[in-house]
């Protein structure tokens, strides 16, 4: 079994649209996408989350090699982290919304807690 799922894309396209999601997914605080999407969305968002409580000008300018805004970057480094300094990890939760009509993909709801 691969480490990643590959998502039908080159490596390049692929970490294009992660960047894109997990940057839009930050701003709303919400989003509804594919099961398999929203699976590699969510560690990449904690990631993001804990680059931002341990804070520090290196984890600042690393989270902004990931994240494709400055102003969603600065925001999970003030607000998010703040709203998550007790927590230790599990901040999205995943829940399925049944199928997708198109092409019955499975559709998931991924949030912030």
């Amino acid at each position: 079994m691969p480490a990643n799922r590959k998502l039908g894309k080159t490596t390049d396209q692929r970490m294009a649209m992660l960047r894109q999601q997990v940057t839009d997914f930050l701003d709303k605080g919400r989003m509804e996408t594919t099961i398999t999407r929203a699976k590699e969305i969510a560690p990449l968002a904690e990631q993001m989350i804990t680059l931002g409580k341990q804070g520090g000008l290196n984890n600042y300018r690393q989270a902004l090699t990931f994240i494709t805004r400055e102003d969603v970057a600065k925001r999970t480094f003030d607000e998010l982290s703040a709203k998550y300094k007790d927590r230790n990890g599990g901040y999205t939760r995943i829940t399925r919304i049944g199928t997708r009509k198109g092409d019955a993909a499975e559709m998931a709801v991924i949030e912030l807690v």
